[in-house]
């Protein structure tokens, strides 16, 4: 009977495969190997959450998410992050995000916080402090906003990438700084377009700038930040992304080598990655990494009145790998 339940649960819980399909989002496809690697990240992701709204407990979960493919395992423990966080957010919701964290969840820790904020964008916002109670890095939680983000680019794309919304007075998380919501929102929405754009970067640009200017760093950041961890283009395509997002290189290298840490510090470390942190970082990815944990912020650095943490983790990452790039030519 247990069994059943559980099944049951994950049939109500889990989004529909097709859900995840170019043709069925509308999204364009630059071709056919483009196509196939952006659906299989949506079926790792979905089978990650998919497994989160089955188990029995966290490590359960873990064991099976051990097990998918290593390439994308990553997504597989962002749509487990989301799986955790609906079932903390439901009525008697457990410690689904927490015990997730405190176990191989740890080395997707930024994979796992923007699952979260997949979650918030599916809960009624009153669950919102249960769901992401056990997001407590006050440096991290911003990464809950750029899952939000995304998750509103890629199922409500017409609204949020063609027409360009933006959410007014957005209310997490609640010790603020408000005003910072939204670039982070903007961070998922860019990462979001590198998708829907089917990881074609004329096309992804195109569309970035018809964004209004004050909002394009934080878009081309999130884009960025997609191109490497979820990868799509040759070198080629890459340099024509670098050259159309010119005026926003620095945070596209910010942005880059966020995503190198995120899979160095998982084991996941692959070819696309390599070639984006050389041709956008000008280093490798575990030299991107080192430049990222050197900078990691104390969370003191930031309040609710001025820049937070992240932001400023954002920027100083960019100024390093700046001067890198700069000396090395």
């Amino acid at each position: 009977m247990a069994a059943t339940w559980r099944a049951l649960r994950r049939r109500i819980l889990t989004p529909n495969i097709r859900e995840t399909k170019l043709a069925t989002r509308g999204f364009h496809e630059k071709s056919p190997e483009a196509r196939a690697r952006l659906e299989r990240v949506g079926e790792m992701f979905l089978t990650g959450y998919a497994l989160a709204a089955e188990a029995r407990s966290a490590a359960e979960a873990e064991e099976g998410l051990e097990k998918l493919p290593w390439e994308f395992r990553g997504f597989a423990y962002e749509g487990a992050g989301m799986g955790y966080a609906v079932r903390d957010g439901l009525p008697f919701g457990g410690r689904w995000v927490r015990e997730g964290l405190e176990g191989r969840g740890n080395e997707h820790i930024y994979m796992v916080y923007v699952g979260v904020g997949w979650a918030m964008a599916r809960l009624p916002r009153f669950r919102w402090a249960k769901a992401t109670a056990a997001l407590t890095d006050p440096v991290l939680r911003w990464l809950a906003l750029d899952g939000y983000g995304f998750h509103q680019a890629y199922f409500h794309t017409d609204k949020y990438v063609r027409g360009q919304y933006q959410e007014p007075r957005f209310p997490w998380p609640p010790e603020g700084p408000a005003w910072y919501a939204n670039r982070a929102i903007d961070q998922g929405i860019g990462r979001a377009t590198w998708f829907v754009c089917g990881t074609d970067p004329n096309l992804v640009a195109d569309t970035l700038d018809a964004f209004d200017a004050s909002r394009r760093a934080d878009l081309y950041s999130g884009a960025g930040l997609a191109a490497t961890y979820a990868g799509g283009v040759d070198e080629a395509e890459l340099r024509v992304f670098l050259e159309r997002g010119k005026p926003y290189l620095p945070q596209i290298a910010q942005a880059s080598a966020f995503a190198a840490t995120a899979r160095v510090r998982a084991g996941l470390v692959t070819p696309h990655t390599e070639l984006a942190a050389r041709v956008i970082c000008g280093t490798t990815p575990e030299g991107a990494a080192r430049i990222c944990d050197k900078n990691l912020p104390r969370p003191s650095e930031g309040s609710a009145d001025q820049v937070p943490a992240f932001e400023l983790w954002r920027q100083h990452v960019a100024a390093n790998l700046a001067a890198l790039q700069a000396t090395s030519k």
